[in-house]
């Protein structure tokens, strides 16, 4: 072995167990390690990420403050894993995250001075939580200084009236908005955002809780940001009430396809107006509030919507915000007219329905279609057969406690290679995100897998939920294999602004979000508003009452061999 071999072997020697005193926090260790890693390799960020991280530990903030400021300059490789030296809500140390540390070391060195001018860098960078800025001790000396509460958000609510402290929430939103948002004005210019911004400010005083709510979601619509949002407070039994029946759009109309048990006679029913106003304009007025990615993820949401009656009644579409009027076209063909009233009850997390609903699918003779059947699990296969096909249903970009996507992944392919079936069948439509990096076993599976990955033997069911990091997943399996997509067009573009880091107005305890990155999965000049499936079988009602499921027909249809493209 040549001296260069036993210096690299001794490189990475070290690097071993710098990253293991790192693992087991054994912090002196792993400075003097970490320090032989940068002489070295002085030019990778993430090694100067790690020393600053075990410096801090060891309180040698002068220290910890050279090796942040490397890090400022070179960066480190985004990448998933666990380590405290990816803080917060971060998945790798950004710029911003950066300069907060080095914030944090010139306080605690007792440079007030530039650990301000430090934490105003990352607030102007991006820096996301502003949650943990407010309640980090290692910054407790700085709090007092109007500066600080300035940039961190920090306002007073407890002697505001309601006025002033809707005021106060609006100006922070407003700052967050320009502060954090991707391209905050390439729709409109800041001029005209700074004009809406002072309308509201004039017409609080006259405008309910859920008006304001309504006009904040108006100046996130030109946003382009389908990850924008108002939400109500949790604990808002007011603004948090919705109708407990769950809506659909499909090809003939707007239908109810689960319900409180209460309501159990609205299955099925189609929904042809709300207090009087026919449903497309109920629709149409919705589609001015909510912000999108695409037209599909307005299908999904707007449906969504009709459940919220005190915002219909905010936007003047009911009379009473505790109830809705519906009229509706029955099962049975008859017509009639119910009114519901909304409970307290958080829809956006209660998935896919309460405890004590009734689904219209099960109510029907023949079993539900397998899309249907296990909504709640992130995921989960099946083999048929009888059609010689393994069906995937991947609903959520995340890892399970029993078992994570990865190791689930392994398990998929390894029964794909002791069964060899003629399709596998991914199944995202109810697939509405979470962590992109998750997917990655998944793609590299099936890139490798020359029995699946080739024309008519891979087969991909996208929809209007299909979205976020099941957009990035869908994407990259569009990019890099030879899948057939079959279903409806996605619920975003295959490059789009997004990412959910929500924070709280401080008065009004109302959730916001606005995404700060962009997330470039396809080509650059990939200007598509969808992926559109090459295999258009869209849902439709008559369908649905049939439990039968026409993307899985259009999939079992197909039998002639198909050409590699």
């Amino acid at each position: 072995m040549n001296e260069t071999s036993n210096q690299i072997d001794s490189y990475l020697g070290v690097l071993a167990r710098a990253e293991a005193q790192s693992g087991a926090a054994q912090w002196a260790a792993a400075v003097a390690s970490w320090q032989q890693v940068v002489e070295r390799n002085p030019v990778k960020g993430d090694h100067w990420a790690r020393l600053a991280e075990a410096r801090f530990a060891v309180e040698d903030y002068a220290g910890a403050l050279t090796a942040y400021e490397k890090v400022e300059v070179l960066g480190v490789r985004p990448h998933d894993r666990p380590g405290a030296v990816f803080p917060g809500d971060q998945p790798y140390l950004v710029t911003s995250e950066a300069m907060y540390w080095t914030a944090c070391c010139h306080a605690c060195l007792g440079d007030r001075e530039r650990a301000i001018e430090a934490l105003a860098r990352a607030i102007g960078k991006g820096f996301r939580d502003l949650d943990r800025a407010r309640a980090d001790d290692h910054l407790k000396s700085l709090r007092d200084d109007d500066r600080v509460r300035e940039l961190l958000g920090i306002i007073e609510v407890a002697d505001l009236s309601r006025v002033d402290g809707w005021r106060a929430d609006l100006r922070l939103l407003a700052r967050e908005i320009k502060r954090r948002a991707y391209a905050p004005f390439a729709v409109i210019s800041e001029e005209d955002f700074d004009r809406a911004v002072a309308g509201l400010d004039a017409e609080i005083p006259d405008t309910s809780d859920a008006q304001i709510m309504i006009a904040m979601m108006k100046l996130l619509r030109p946003l382009g940001d389908g990850h924008a949002f108002i939400l109500p407070p949790g604990d808002s039994e007011e603004l948090g009430a919705a109708l407990p029946v769950d809506f659909y759009l499909f090809a003939e109309g707007v239908f109810v396809v689960a319900a409180d048990q209460r309501y159990e006679r609205l299955l099925g029913a189609r929904i042809d107006s709300i207090d009087g106003h026919p449903i497309d304009e109920v629709l149409a007025a919705i589609d001015q509030v909510l912000s999108r990615d695409n037209d599909q993820q307005v299908k999904y949401f707007a449906p969504v919507w009709l459940r919220l009656v005190p915002f219909l009644h905010a936007m003047g579409l009911v009379a009473d915000p505790a109830e809705e009027p519906l009229a509706v076209r029955f099962l049975d063909g008859s017509a009639g007219e119910v009114t519901v009233t909304g409970v307290p009850f958080d829809i956006w997390t209660t998935y896919p329905y309460p405890q004590g609903w009734v689904a219209l699918h099960d109510t029907l003779p023949s079993p539900p279609p397998l899309h249907l059947r296990h909504r709640d699990l992130a995921y989960w296969f099946d083999y048929l057969p009888a059609a010689d096909l393994v069906y995937f249903q991947f609903n959520g970009v995340r890892d399970h406690p029993a078992e994570t996507l990865a190791a689930f992944t392994d398990r998929l392919f390894a029964f794909i290679d002791s069964h060899r079936p003629g399709k596998l069948v991914i199944d995202m439509r109810w697939n509405g995100g979470g962590n992109t990096f998750l997917s990655q076993p998944l793609i590299h599976h099936l890139i490798s897998c020359p029995a699946v990955n080739r024309r008519g033997a891979l087969f991909v069911i996208t929809g209007r939920l299909t979205f976020s990091a099941a957009q990035n997943t869908a994407t990259t399996i569009e990019r890099e294999t030879q899948a057939i997509f079959v279903g409806e067009p996605t619920g975003s573009r295959p490059n789009f602004i997004g990412e959910t880091v929500p924070f709280q107005l401080p008065y009004s305890k109302v959730i916001a979000n606005v995404a700060d990155l962009y997330w470039q999965t396809s080509w650059p000049m990939d200007s598509r508003p969808w992926i559109a499936p090459e295999i258009y079988a869209p849902p439709t009602f008559e369908a649905f009452r049939r439990n039968s499921d026409p993307a899985m027909e259009a999939i079992l249809a197909i039998h002639e061999h198909l050409p590699n493209s």
